[in-house]
């Protein structure tokens, strides 16, 4: 890096620009130069009148004080004043280069969602003067921009970001034993939350809640019982595949845009179907019984809060997936029955029954892509078993293969029949072509129930669709904000670390309301990251007089980054203002 200085003539007189500078080698041994930072004009001229101020704050001064900067090689004919200061250009230094952009996107969402002004009130300044509210931003943000372990926080990685600048503090705010208390008071205020943020996306977004999804999921501890009594971690079928790992359950509830609206931390061998009714009463009382629909999974409702949601007043309308089960039992039915074009490429039937209306949808993509991955799975498995037929193998060691050819293909696997011999290590297999007729009159159908007789089928199967939003929800958890490894291991603190991943989640579903109505395309994750290239750089230029100026400066952002600004509404703010050493105190006479 070097320093450039632009001159530039005006009103007959000479001003120089500085700006730091980057030198970069590309292809063929050519040099190209990128613009880093923007230092301003130090003043060049012999005049008074001419000068150009900035206000320094002085250390040790309560107030700015206004002081004009000349290079040490000029200026030599302007008037002795105290406000002069001569600068060593040469000696310049750029130190301590850390993350600026994204975290200030990161307290822009903050502050646009209130959660700013919410936490104040709540958690309050300790008696030693620690902010609990910043100290949980900064685990939000952590979360959101860079997840890891407190330890890893409070070590490295706000050194490497500019929080402490953006907040006005210093590394005391991280201390380790403050991570861990601001935990310890978050979960007395998780339904004060849900409620800011209903009303606060409503306010940004125009936001109805009409329509809720519903779905659970699981996340898995590598730790070892027993446990406390009645602590949540607990075996249970594990969504993650680790059935040899306790875990917790974790249900949600979100709009199809996907914000959320309340969530819970169940134990770890929580039943889906056991869940429903508690969420239903809490929605309810949070927002009335209004008439709202609720879009599930098969495996969530059980057969009795559906008949409780019917027989309700106002009923509860619901729509909902079926297991493959009563497919079959409605087969015949549903046969008999004509197809109707929902919309292009999607088909359905449609079949009242005892108050419900069934609908058995059919959509030509889903056809196509489900049949596409039958094949790829009954090429492989064939592939596999051909190659095992060849070998030389035991009898415990073929069935060892069997076993983990199955694991990777189970889908075609049931469509196959193999025949191990009794007593030797020989086998056949062949397809069953009855299986595999089944599965192909049914791979892209769905059969979904409903009490919303009424509706149009085209509605019902786009309201299906949108069951997409809560599972992008839990795969933003558990990938983008990485919810786990968990290295808490009290449950209190577990759970509260789940609450901060749902803040930091929260900020991520705000920046992608805003692209999808101002840059759509684009990801948060694509766009935090173009952010992170903004970096936040130390200037330090030594003067005549033995104090040195600090110019705490952001770098230029590059051209792709200030279109994606001025699509999104977005205004960098002012650099932060210069500071100053004291003079050096005079020597004390002998």
């Amino acid at each position: 890096m070097f320093l450039r200085c632009k001159v530039r003539r005006k009103d007959g007189k000479q001003h120089r620009y500085w700006s730091v500078v980057e030198n970069t080698r590309v292809a063929r041994g050519r040099v190209v130069q990128r613009h880093v930072l923007y230092l301003g004009e130090i003043n060049d001229t012999q005049e008074l009148a001419w000068r150009r101020s900035i206000e320094v704050l002085e250390e040790g001064s309560p107030q700015p004080r206004t002081l004009s900067l000349f290079p040490e090689d000029r200026g030599a004919g302007v008037l002795a004043d105290a406000s002069i200061v001569h600068v060593k250009l040469s000696q310049l230094q750029l130190r301590r280069p850390r993350q600026w952009g994204a975290c200030w996107l990161a307290l822009l969402l903050w502050q646009e969602l209130q959660l700013d002004q919410f936490w104040s009130k709540r958690l309050g300044v300790s008696r030693k003067g620690t902010r609990w509210d910043q100290v949980l931003f900064v685990l939000v943000a952590y979360r959101l921009l860079a997840p890891g372990s407190e330890w890893r926080l409070h070590r490295e990685w706000f050194q490497r970001s500019a929080l402490a600048d953006l907040l006005g503090e210093d590394a005391g705010l991280v201390e380790i034993h403050k991570l861990y208390r601001c935990h310890d008071r978050l979960l007395a205020h998780k339904q004060a939350v849900f409620d800011h943020l209903t009303r606060r996306w409503r306010d940004l977004f125009n936001i109805s809640y009409d329509v809720l999804l519903y779905d659970l999921t699981s996340t898995y501890f590598e730790a070892d019982p027993p446990f406390p009594e009645g602590d949540k971690r607990r075996y249970g079928y594990s969504r993650d595949h680790r059935p040899d790992c306790v875990q917790i359950v974790i249900a949600l509830v979100v709009t199809p845009e996907g914000l959320p609206l309340a969530y819970e931390v169940l134990p770890g061998n929580t039943a889906d179907k056991t869940t429903l009714r508690g969420f239903l009463e809490r929605i309810e009382g949070q927002y009335g019984k209004a008439r709202r629909i609720w879009l599930m999974d098969r495996g969530v409702p059980t057969e009795e809060v559906l008949a409780e949601m019917r027989a309700a007043d106002p009923p509860v309308h619901y729509l909902v997936g079926t297991p493959k089960g009563r497919l079959t039992r409605l087969e015949k039915h549903l046969l008999a029955k004509p197809w109707q074009e929902a919309r292009p490429g999607v088909e359905v039937k449609l079949l009242p029954q005892e108050g419900e209306l069934y609908v058995l949808a059919q959509s030509r993509d889903r056809i196509a892509k489900e049949r596409a991955m039958r094949r790829r799975q009954l090429k492989r498995l064939w592939a596999r078993l051909k190659q095992l037929s060849t070998m030389q193998l035991t009898r415990e060691e073929l069935l060892m293969k069997l076993g983990a050819a199955r694991d990777q293909s189970r889908t075609a696997w049931r469509l196959a029949v193999i025949e191990i011999a009794a007593d030797s290590a020989a086998f056949s297999y062949r397809l069953d072509r009855n299986k595999l007729r089944r599965a192909r009159s049914r791979e892209g159908r769905y059969l979904l129930r409903t009490n919303l007789v009424e509706q149009d089928p085209a509605k019902l199967w786009a309201h299906y669709l949108l069951l997409v939003a809560v599972e992008e929800a839990f795969k933003n958890l558990k990938g983008d904000l990485a919810i786990r490894p968990v290295f808490h291991q009290i449950e209190a603190r577990i759970e509260a670390h789940i609450f901060i991943a749902f803040l930091a989640y929260c900020l991520q579903i705000t920046l992608a309301r805003r692209l999808h109505a101002l840059a759509p395309g684009l990801t948060p994750r694509s766009v935090l990251e173009k952010f992170a290239a903004v970096q936040m750089i130390d200037v330090h230029l030594p003067t005549t007089d033995g104090r040195e100026l600090l110019l705490t400066r952001y770098t230029e952002p590059e051209p792709e980054l200030n279109l994606l600004l001025k699509k999104l509404k977005l205004e960098l703010p002012a650099q932060p203002p210069p500071k100053i050493t004291a003079a050096p105190a005079p020597p004390t006479p002998l």
